[in-house]
């Protein structure tokens, strides 16, 4: 079973960028659809970003074109590169990862990691 385990949250000025990266134990990442989401006090956790079919990758309509998931295939760990902060990106994010492409809600998912947390100042 794999487990999941996100890095490189912090605090950050709005404008500002962070790198967030997801690692896996116990499986190979290459092997599963990754996935990015986030949860804000008092909301629902929300997708960001995905795999779909055909190595396509799906994102949020309001991170397009900010926030970019890459797999590094010699590291064996998915980044996500989040830039342009905005004081409304600050959550929660965690990875997770399923063998199921295209999916877009949270209770879908099978594997999660703990979260980190994002905090973007104005």
């Amino acid at each position: 079973q794999v487990q999941l385990v996100e890095s490189g949250g912090g605090l950050v000025q709005a404008g500002g960028s962070l790198r967030l990266t997801c690692a896996a134990s116990g499986g190979t990442l290459s092997e599963y659809a990754v996935y990015w989401f986030r949860q804000a006090p008092g909301k629902e956790r929300e997708f960001i970003v995905g795999e779909y079919w055909g190595q396509q990758i799906d994102y949020k309509s309001s991170v397009k074109g900010r926030f970019t998931m890459s797999k590094d295939a010699a590291r064996g760990t998915v980044d996500l590169q989040m830039n342009s902060l905005n004081p409304e990106d600050t959550a929660v994010y965690y990875c997770a990862a399923d063998r199921t492409y295209g999916l877009r809600a949270a209770h879908a998912l099978t594997y999660w990691g703990q979260g980190t947390q994002v905090t973007v100042s104005s």
